[in-house]
């Protein structure tokens, strides 16, 4: 199902500002790329169906994951973040060049708030919602899942959306987002909140690889109980 899923994700034009957007870039490319064939539609999700983790991130990248055709793979965000990956073995390298180079994760799932890469990496709310019942069907369709990571406040605020449409949650406002900040819910997934490992915020040392690296020793453990 998840698969299927997958196909569903890859083929959506639900959102028009968006599939014109990632063609747009698909088709002009970046200098440094540009004998490359770009993806260019929305990029489905990534990782083990058994997985007791799971990673919310934003959207893909325009030079990134619209390129590649795979989460986190081909920018500065995905540098950082598989290097943790591996590092903490969830992921089989530290590095993602492309679809093809052979990565595997280990009891991780990837997926995205946004499917599609937005203008100025800002999915607009009604985007977002367009979007959410993918997730939502990824949340039913992950059986062993223990923890949620999410990666930027976007995605903090789309989890706990959900979780307060599904009423598993009466209200949003206890849930204060901050980085490695945790919150266990009976019944439900320990939710992890983590700074998203953009460019801006690690060139600034908002956040580091250490940071990064204690955020999924932190969803390791909680896994593993």
């Amino acid at each position: 199902m998840l698969e299927i899923l997958q196909q569903e994700i890859v083929a959506c034009c639900k959102c028009p500002r968006l599939c014109s957007h990632t063609a747009e870039v698909a088709q002009l490319k970046r200098r440094a790329y540009r004998d490359q064939t770009y993806w260019g539609r929305p990029v489905p999700s990534f990782g083990d169906p058994h997985a007791r983790v799971l990673i919310l991130g934003l959207a893909p990248g325009a030079h990134g994951s619209n390129r590649t055709g795979r989460m986190f793979t081909g920018d500065r965000s995905g540098d950082i973040l598989y290097k943790v990956l591996h590092k903490t073995g969830f992921a089989s390298q530290p590095v993602a060049l492309s679809r093809e180079d052979g990565m595997e994760l280990h009891d991780l799932y990837i997926t995205a708030a946004a499917h599609c890469a937005p203008p100025g990496n800002k999915p607009t709310p009604d985007e977002l919602r367009n979007c959410r019942p993918y997730f939502e069907r990824e949340l039913d369709l992950l059986p062993d899942l223990k923890v949620v990571v999410a990666l930027g406040k976007i995605a903090f605020d789309v989890y706990l959306d959900v979780l307060k449409s599904r009423r598993d949650i009466a209200s949003r406002a206890p849930y204060l987002f901050g980085h490695d900040v945790e919150y266990r819910m009976p019944g439900l997934p320990t939710l992890i909140a983590s700074y998203h490992p953009s460019q801006q915020n690690t060139s600034t040392g908002k956040l580091t690889e250490k940071m990064l690296t204690d955020v999924f020793r932190h969803a390791k453990k909680r896994a593993a109980r």
